[in-house]
């Protein structure tokens, strides 16, 4: 049964560190990445929007050329971007 108690304990511990560290993006942070990336004609979900350690990770944003996952530092400068 302890055994049981710790592993749980370890599992809602883990789970409270990621949402820590992912936290959810502000509505000014949200407004400068949909102005981004509509200048560079693409779109997103705000759902698919993460912000983890001070940048942003960006999951399926649609392009006119296709689909990306992009990453984005504190600035809102792309610093990756992956076609999916």
């Amino acid at each position: 049964m302890k055994n049981i108690c710790t592993a749980a304990a370890i599992l809602i511990v883990g789970g409270l560190v990621q949402a820590i560290a992912e936290e959810a993006p502000s509505a000014d942070a949200i407004a400068k990445i949909n102005t981004l990336l509509a200048e560079m004609s693409c779109e997103i979900d705000e759902d698919n929007i993460e912000l983890e350690d001070g940048a942003y990770d960006l999951d399926d944003v649609i392009c006119v050329d296709g689909q990306y996952d992009i990453k984005l530092d504190a600035e809102f400068n792309v610093t990756g971007k992956r076609k999916e």
